[in-house]
């Protein structure tokens, strides 16, 4: 890791921690805080989609499971709360295990389809079963603290974009993932086991999105399967990395805080309007794909390395 990349993180942490002290409407503090949790859910669905090539369309399954662990350990089980995420992070990579070794034989569409079943099939559970609340869902204990789910969502998608900065663009394994991606049968010829490397990037990608889900219904108090089990959830990850830039990191992380922070000031003040912002979000998935197949964060940097390369050459 390089020079920049410290300064760029210890800028952010001086961001982080300066926010709240800055920051005194509770609104404004809580917009800050879901787009920072739109930023780990797209971070976390990009390293299976992006780095790895496997589009995921059942990860709001493990933010789901992650959100309800938490709530049934703190609500009967009465474990306190950073335990109880912590073990919905668990139980997330454990989903990601069960439902890895199947669908990830299947590639392209199958694998979309499948991932998007599952998602399914866990709602439909969490609609019968009596623990979850059933379709009334569950309320968990209020803590009333803005401040306080600040820095925890924030200092865990911090903690979670380091880590991947480091096992996909410093580690080794980031280079397995990256051949997999390109062609997976090339990778396998020269040695590597596609089907194992896939499965840890599967857990990688679920474990920090079940303990998102935790915090998540901590901070809301309430859940149920419509939304932390919808579509929904996956759908905006989704579009928030196509949008930002696939197979990086701080492209899905842009194109999180943008779509966040519009979305919440329309269902702020065009809450009649819901519908229409799903259209809006379906033309600007469309867009992207057509006019910046690379995403944003793609776009730009392409941009960018353009223009110094066409000036080293003017120099020559």
């Amino acid at each position: 890791m390089g020079r920049k990349f410290y300064a760029s993180i210890s800028v952010v942490v001086l961001l982080f921690l300066v926010v709240p002290l800055v920051v005194h409407d509770t609104f404004y503090l809580r917009v800050i805080t879901e787009a920072i949790m739109w930023i780990g859910l797209a971070v976390t669905w990009d390293v299976l989609a992006g780095y790895t090539g496997y589009l995921n369309f059942g990860h709001g399954a493990f933010f789901g499971i992650g959100a309800y662990t938490t709530a049934i350990l703190m609500v009967h089980k009465g474990w306190p709360f950073f335990a109880a995420s912590i073990a919905g992070g668990a139980m997330a990579g454990l989903g990601a295990l069960i439902a890895g070794i199947p669908t990830l034989r299947l590639r392209g569409a199958y694998f979309a389809i499948a991932t998007w079943a599952l998602a399914r099939a866990i709602q439909q559970l969490a609609l019968i079963l009596d623990i979850t609340g059933g379709p009334d869902g569950m309320r968990l204990p209020p803590f009333l603290q803005p401040g306080f789910f600040f820095y925890v969502m924030g200092g865990t998608v911090l903690i979670i974009f380091i880590v991947f900065w480091y096992l996909f663009e410093v580690h080794p394994f980031g280079l397995k993932v990256k051949a997999i991606r390109e062609n997976e049968d090339g990778a396998m010829a020269m040695g590597l086991n596609p089907a194992r490397i896939k499965i840890k990037v599967f857990i990688i990608s679920a474990v920090p999105t079940g303990i998102i889900g935790g915090i998540y219904a901590y901070w809301i108090t309430y859940i149920d399967p419509s939304s932390t089990l919808g579509d929904l959830v996956t759908d905006q990850a989704v579009v928030m990395a196509v949008f930002g830039g696939l197979g990086t990191l701080i492209g899905p992380a842009i194109g999180a805080l943008i779509i966040s922070t519009f979305k919440t000031y329309f269902w702020a003040y065009l809450s009649d309007y819901q519908v229409l912002y799903l259209i809006i979000l379906g033309g600007l998935i469309a867009l992207s794909v057509v006019f910046m197949p690379d995403g944003l964060w793609g776009t730009v940097y392409g941009k960018i390395q353009n223009a110094r390369l066409a000036g080293s050459k003017e120099k020559r």
